[in-house]
């Protein structure tokens, strides 16, 4: 042991010590690098390394969700970025990790920024979505492949086709890289779809660099993949290389020895199985057969002579007729009974007595009607002329009879006082029998 050892201390305390020395020495700079194993987890928050590519240098990063949100358009798998942060140990697993507040694109970055857009804007068009995807047909024996005629793609398909179940494959080669790559691989595809009978078909490559894979991220062949009208295997790169034409395809393999596995049966699997499922059926059909040879015997055992067994079924046909005929008869009984019923109640409603109930009820009703009118018009008749007689009372005809007259203007209105007209008016006087017109000379009101 260490004679200058000054102290014994615990790993929590070491690990502080960690911590603040890291914490001191970090914060102050932006720092390069290129992003790998990116993931989201449920909590919001990113997880990353970034990785030099210089040196074999690599440091676990973290975007805790509150960065996270505004950080993850520029934080993509195989992206050159800057990012600002704190360098920290983390306890409870032992290990030096960046948390990382801010980013920024650096180089590579642009290329990437438009290839999220893309996959945000076919996301939004729904070419993306897994109710659109296909199952595999379960033993394809015509396969496209579509890949480079001379790459170690195609080599490994054949290889592990060929050991699992030899169907018959069909290549249509295609530029994997570079400028012309996408249209390529749209125009192998179209070769293909042209090709009758084929059930499935694989696009792929072996892995690269992020800008050997951007053929397959292209817009045209993920429109193209998606509009197949077979399904679609996307077999990219290696696993952690993922391009569009992954999400756009029908089943997405990690290499294309893993999309061969998908789409070609292993024979020797599916003869075992037959085997299995034959034996399994062998056995079955050996039990039924025993089991029913068994109940067989206990059926046998349990007969006895036909002629009983008649002769019980006869007796209980007997008795069931007997009971048929009781339950006739009573049911004809009881309907004889509501025929008389309703008989009784079809006379009692017979429309000749209806209508001799209701003329004797209507000859009533109108002897009492013409009593009640004679009535009323009696009573109308003294009610009339004791309103006669007190009209004629208070008529001004009765009065003009005892010599009074009504004297009328021109408009009809009648005269009251003298000052209402004026000499030359011509006037009316109303009589009890007849009428004059007269013309005013004078008008007085002192008499």
């Amino acid at each position: 042991m260490p004679s200058e050892a000054r102290a014994v201390i615990s790993v929590s305390e070491l690990s502080r010590r960690l911590r603040g020395a890291l914490e001191s020495a970090s914060g102050r700079d932006w720092i390069q690098g290129e992003i790998g194993s990116l993931r989201q987890v449920s909590s919001g928050h990113l997880y990353f390394c970034l990785k030099d590519e210089r040196e074999e240098a690599v440091i676990d990063c973290v975007a805790y969700r509150f960065h996270a949100l505004r950080l993850r358009r520029l934080l993509n798998d195989g992206a050159r970025v800057q990012v600002f942060g704190r360098a920290t140990f983390w306890a409870p697993r032992g290990r030096t990790q960046l948390i990382v507040e801010a980013a920024r694109a650096s180089g590579r970055g642009e290329l990437l920024e438009q290839l999220e857009r893309l996959k945000e804007q076919l996301f939004a068009e729904g070419l993306f979505k897994s109710e659109r995807k296909r199952p595999l047909p379960a033993h394809a024996r015509l396969i496209g492949v579509v890949t480079s005629a001379d790459g170690a793609a195609w080599h490994d398909i054949r290889t592990v086709a060929m050991r699992r179940g030899r169907p018959h494959l069909v290549l249509s080669p295609s530029l994997v890289q570079g400028e012309l790559a996408a249209q390529s691989i749209v125009q192998a595809l179209d070769r293909l779809e042209r090709y009758p009978g084929i059930e499935v078909i694989i696009v792929g490559r072996g892995g690269g660099s992020f800008e050997d894979l951007m053929a397959f991220s292209d817009e045209r062949v993920v429109r193209r993949i998606a509009a197949c009208r077979v399904p679609v295997v996307s077999a990219v790169g290696h696993e952690i290389d993922t391009s569009l034409t992954d999400l756009a395809a029908d089943a997405r393999a990690a290499t294309p020895s893993e999309a061969a596995e998908l789409v070609v049966s292993d024979s020797s699997h599916v003869a075992r199985q037959v085997a299995t499922l034959r034996s399994g059926l062998l056995r079955a059909i050996r039990a039924r057969l025993a089991e029913d040879r068994m109940q067989l015997q206990r059926s046998g055992g349990h007969l006895s002579d036909p002629r009983f067994v008649i002769a019980e079924k006869q007796q209980l046909l007997d008795d069931l007729r007997l009971r048929a005929e009781r339950l006739m008869l009573r049911r004809a009984r009881t309907e004889a009974a509501r025929a008389r019923n309703l008989e009784q109640r079809l006379r009692e409603r017979h429309p000749e007595r209806v209508l001799a109930r209701w003329r004797e009820r209507l000859g009533a009703l109108q002897l009492r009607l013409e009593h009640a009118m004679a009535v009323r018009r009696e009573r109308s008749q003294k009610q009339l002329a004791r309103a006669t007689n007190r009209l004629e009372v208070l008529s001004p005809l009765a009065i003009l009879g005892r010599g009074y007259s009504i004297t009328l203007d021109e408009t009809g209105r009648a005269i009251r006082r003298a000052s209402e007209v004026s000499p030359g008016s011509q006037l009316r006087v109303r009589l009890h029998q007849g009428a004059l017109q007269v013309t005013v000379d004078a008008a007085r009101e002192d008499e």
